[in-house]
Order: C-alpha cells, then structure tokens, then sequence
C-alpha cells in the first residue's frame, strides 16, 4: 500500500489542526507552508475535509481552519479509505476495489496479501488521529533498521 499525495496532505494538515486543537483557526496559507503543500491543493483538500466534518472553517481576516471532529473520533483507515479508497495491496484482495484475477485459484500468494491487508487495516482502523498524536515521529534510524531478509526491497 502507497499513500497517495492527496491523502498524505490530508493527513499532514489534520495532524497540523490535531496539534493545534485550539478555537483559533489556522490560515489555509499557514497550514500550506507548514505541511510543505501547494495552496491551491491544499484548498480542494481542505473543502473535502470540511465536507467529511472533519474540519471546520471560519470566514473572515482571522478565519481559517480547525478541528470540527474530537480526533479521538476520526481514525487512520477512515481517512486512507476516503482519500485513496482501499488499503489492499493487491486489487483481488480488496472489498471495496476488487478485481477479478484468473489466477485467484490456484494463486498462492494472494493470501500472504489477504493477510497484509487484514494486518494494516486493523492497524489503521484502530489508530485514531489522537493515539498517533502522542507518539514520537520516526528517526532514520528506525527507518534503516534491517527488516526481513537483509532489509531488501523495503
């Protein structure tokens, strides 16, 4: 699974809001530059947000964008699936984009596949924007940590 741009600055500008959990809005121009966004992007993205209710916006000088939603309530997964539609890695393993695969069969990697989605949609599903607010954000050391067989390929 691959986040697709629209969906990382979607979660870059929520977790921004998360962080802020305030009253006061945040500017569309400040949340651009601070999430490294393009405005104009950034605006179709927040007007979808916003019609989610997922996010509130207040008109005016001081006006901007904030939280409507407790992100105790609003979950990783929700926002994945909203955005990019499935969290599969392969289309025949997928509920809501499946494709039909002549070798569904006889395939026998397809439950490896089946078993990465069931794995990442829990994780997804259960990890709302608040409990991922309270963890530290990942070191490249962790990143580079070998993974697997020798680390290849990730």
């Amino acid at each position: 699974m691959q986040l697709s741009m629209r969906t990382d600055y979607a979660l870059r500008a929520l977790f921004t809001l998360v962080a802020h959990h305030g009253d006061t809005p945040i500017p569309i121009i400040e949340l651009a530059r601070k999430n490294d966004i393009p405005k104009r992007f950034l605006e179709h993205i927040m007007l979808d947000l916003k019609e989610r209710g997922w996010v509130d916006s207040v008109a005016g000088k001081r006006g901007g964008y904030r939280l409507a939603k407790d992100p105790a309530s609003i979950t990783m997964g929700e926002v994945v699936r909203h955005f990019d539609g499935y969290l599969a890695p392969i289309a025949c393993v997928s509920v809501t984009d499946y494709k039909c695969c002549s070798q569904e069969s006889v395939c026998r990697f397809r439950r490896v596949m089946l078993e990465a989605r069931n794995v990442v949609a829990k994780l997804m599903d259960t990890s709302t924007l608040a409990d991922v607010m309270r963890g530290e954000p990942v070191t490249n050391r962790e990143v580079s940590a070998v993974q697997g067989v020798d680390g290849e390929g990730i």
